[in-house]
């Protein structure tokens, strides 16, 4: 943060890039996922792996209550006070999310479609004894496989593979089987893709788009490294590039990092 002080940047947090549009005056225009617009001469993409959405599971009314009742993370814990709980899922986030809600939730049940986990065994013993105890149900061998309620959520379907189908009453159910990573957005740009990353002229780590960089491990290009070394060699010689694009009319002057009076080069 101090290092970059000087040159007063802006900051857009909690938000998701949505649209990228060319304006007539020849700048970008990016949209945020809560409407947010920011100009600008050229666009950097540096996603990472891109954005991590939770795996859903195939339940045919699952998006109509997303906020209604379905939660694919637990934010803030003491939201589920007091309150009815459905966690359905395995691995280590179902299991401590389960041993930690069980302290703040009215009732919590844990459905998993085996009796194995495959989370901690530290974790998986703790479950069981919170079974054993009553603190909470657990339901192994089934799967939620329904949803229903009147604008919100009040109870899951679960097919248990030899009691059937029945239902359970709940407030929140809350499906823990881990994330994927995705593009997003991004995808729909018009940029050249190769297996879920983005093509780049390993020249100036440029897209087919003129303006749009793409650098770390977003891009692909023969050769390809995933190290932290590589990305900020891709965000170099993109910002050299990026440089004649954005000022056309100044010069871009360069000296060594061990020089002082470095304050006054234009970026």
């Amino acid at each position: 943060m101090n290092q970059i002080l000087p040159f007063n940047p802006g900051f857009t947090l909690g938000e998701r890039a949505e649209h990228l549009e060319k304006q007539a005056d020849g700048r970008w225009c990016v949209t945020t996922s809560r409407g947010t617009k920011h100009l600008a001469p050229v666009v950097f993409i540096a996603g990472g792996l891109g954005s991590f959405e939770p795996r859903k599971p195939p339940i045919d009314n699952i998006e109509y209550f997303e906020d209604k009742g379905v939660e694919y993370f637990v934010r803030y814990p003491e939201f589920f006070k007091d309150r009815r709980v459905v966690i359905a899922g395995g691995g280590d986030s179902a299991l401590d999310w389960t041993i930690y809600l069980a302290e703040v939730a009215r009732e919590l049940t844990l459905v998993h479609r085996r009796t194995e986990f495959r989370g901690a065994p530290d974790s998986v013993e703790k479950v069981q004894e919170l079974a054993k105890s009553g603190k909470i149900k657990l339901i192994t061998n089934a799967q939620v496989t329904g949803l229903h309620g009147n604008g919100k959520l009040d109870g899951v379907v679960i097919q248990h593979d030899t009691e059937g189908e029945f239902t359970v009453e709940t407030d929140y159910f809350v499906p823990l089987f881990g994330l994927t990573p995705k593009l997003g957005p991004i995808a729909e740009w018009g940029l050249e893709l190769d297996k879920n990353a983005i093509a780049v002229n390993t020249l100036d780590y440029s897209t087919n788009i003129q303006g749009i960089y793409a650098i770390g491990d977003v891009n692909t290009y023969p050769g390809k490294l995933k190290l932290i070394l590589c990305g900020f060699h891709e965000a170099t010689l993109a910002c050299q590039s990026a440089f004649k694009v954005a000022r056309p009319d100044q010069k871009l002057s360069f000296k060594y990092t061990t020089v002082t009076g470095i304050e006054g080069l234009p970026l």
